[in-house]
């Protein structure tokens, strides 16, 4: 993900100022006001053990951040107050696919629906590359979270699958004796996560607050038109 935010960065009018990795950021130390002088916004994708560390030393250096790493949502609370406490902004996605975060508000729909037909029963499933580390994925999490909020107040069964290079693939579905009604999201390559991340990351510059990515997706439309327009 790195790699590839690093070659589509141009084409949001960022230059790419600085590289942070296991071996030269160890616990967040890496990340100082001194590395980070003159950036502007930073985008995170590592692993859950090192998100919540890199996300506090963005903040205490006053840069803006991306972060689209999964896996450490039980912290979502202290991250944020320190995201408030350093005056910085934030947006977080379990998916930065605008696809995904638009499938989230599909899924919220089709739940309120279905709620009011007690004879359907909700699963969720989802398969990801090998090396993923956290299982269910983050986005399934947020789907079945979105489901609930939207009045869906049964059980729903998630599974997951880990095999081979699978970008990752999303499905939600509502059974009954007479029918099934399916609904997925198949991500065809990784570029459409590092692009919905270059452009949280663009939007973020300048604001402060914790925002989720599915919050901004419609803004990040209007802000593509009037670039085109401009």
């Amino acid at each position: 993900m790195g790699r590839m935010c690093e070659a589509l960065a141009p084409e949001y009018g960022f230059e790419v100022r600085a590289r942070f990795n296991g071996a030269n950021n160890a616990v967040g130390k890496g990340l100082t006001r001194e590395a980070l002088r003159g950036v502007d916004a930073a985008v995170e994708f590592s692993e859950p053990r090192a998100a919540v560390g890199n996300i506090r030393a963005l903040a205490a250096a006053g840069v803006c951040a991306a972060v689209g790493t999964t896996g450490w949502s039980e912290e979502l609370a202290e991250v944020r107050e320190a995201v408030m406490r350093g005056g910085t902004g934030v947006v977080w996605a379990a998916n930065f696919s605008v696809g995904v975060n638009l499938f989230l508000q599909i899924a919220g729909c089709a739940a309120e629906l279905f709620a009011k037909q007690r004879e359907y029963e909700a699963w969720g499933w989802e398969i990801h590359h090998s090396a993923k580390k956290d299982a269910p994925s983050g986005t399934l999490k947020k789907l079945a979270e979105e489901m609930k909020a939207h009045g869906y107040d049964r059980r729903i069964d998630l599974s997951s699958s880990r095999a081979g290079a699978v970008p990752g693939t999303h499905e939600i579905g509502f059974d009954s004796l007479g029918d099934t009604i399916t609904l997925r999201h198949t991500a065809r390559s990784r570029e459409g996560f590092a692009r919905g991340a270059l452009q949280a990351a663009r939007w973020i510059v300048g604001k402060r607050g914790f925002f989720e990515f599915r919050e901004i997706v419609g803004e990040l439309g209007v802000e593509k038109m009037l670039t085109v327009n401009s």
